[in-house]
């Protein structure tokens, strides 16, 4: 099969497309023939081997967390994902959705109106976006300030945050303005002036969610008056300044969220947004595309 392989650690030139073995589920997986896998900003991270301290990465090494595609073949103790159901998950390691085929535990059904460009939004966002509002406790009444509002993490969580009743203001870029308005949000620009244009829209933010690592995090403690009720999904700098930086591991995919999540966006009722799609071929353009980060919401592979 096909997958983008990277050898050593680097800039996205590393990756290319190589022949690999297609891979045979063990007790418990699925294999996926992938038809769309998501690419994250901690694939970059985990590229270019700034994450080996806390992530290890044996080399070599094949990139993506999640997948949406059809049940291929199943191992043993796997019940109600017949071969050809289309499901939407997350890859199980060391190998992952970069790939044709891609091995996997954690899934759900996807169903037929929601595309598996979309549907592969869903996974990695909808944990962060939900693990994020969980240890801030947001809930209905509340204000609650989240960076990097436009991006597929911040949609989702903008999204979520509202559900519960808060009251959401999204911090984007220029561009990105009505995008954050469109999901209901009260949208902001990044930068300078950043704690007077919040002040400005709301007395008073009861918690922040950094989606997106820019820096804005002295501002956010000024805003709150201390480090209490802010958290990062993205700044490592977090916690050198008395933030708490959350980092989710398997132990946090929950199906049911997920389950739930792609339900309403098949409804209609969440908005997915895909900003781009790649063959697998041009991964690395990808990667360089989402470490710029100038469209919103999440880009695709499809295989």
């Amino acid at each position: 099969m096909k997958a983008v392989v990277f050898d050593t650690f680097g800039d996205p030139d590393v990756l290319h497309v190589a022949e690999v073995e297609v891979p045979e589920p063990g007790p418990g997986q699925m294999r996926i023939r992938v038809r769309a896998a998501g690419v994250n900003p901690v694939d970059s991270e985990i590229r270019s081997g700034t994450m080996q301290a806390v992530f290890p990465t044996p080399l070599p090494a094949i990139l993506g967390i999640d997948v949406a595609g059809i049940v291929d073949a199943v191992g043993s103790g796997v019940d109600g994902f017949p071969v050809g159901e289309s499901v939407v998950g997350w890859a199980d390691g060391p190998a992952g959705a970069y790939a044709e085929y891609a091995l996997a535990s954690q899934v759900v059904r996807k169903p037929a109106d929601l595309p598996f460009a979309n549907a592969v939004t869903l996974p990695t966002a909808v944990e962060a976006a939900n693990r994020g509002l969980n240890q801030l406790g947001i809930k209905a009444g509340e204000t609650v300030l989240i960076h990097g509002a436009a991006g597929s993490v911040g949609t989702i969580a903008v999204q979520i945050a509202l559900a519960r009743g808060a009251t959401v203001i999204g911090t984007a870029s220029d561009a990105h303005q009505e995008y954050v308005r469109s999901l209901g949000a009260i949208p902001t620009p990044y930068g300078d002036g950043l704690v007077e244009r919040v002040r400005a829209l709301a007395p008073h933010v009861d918690a922040v969610l950094d989606a997106a690592g820019k820096g804005a995090l002295p501002d956010s403690i000024t805003l709150r008056g201390g480090t209490d009720r802010i958290l990062t999904l993205a700044d490592p700098a977090g916690p050198s300044l008395g933030v708490t930086f959350s980092s989710g591991t398997r132990d946090d995919w929950s199906t049911s969220d997920l389950a739930a999540s792609v339900d309403m966006a098949a409804r209609g009722e969440l908005t997915t947004t895909v900003s781009g799609t790649y063959p697998l071929e041009q991964a690395a353009e990808a990667q360089r595309a989402s470490q710029v980060g100038h469209a919103p919401g999440k880009l695709v592979l499809i295989s």
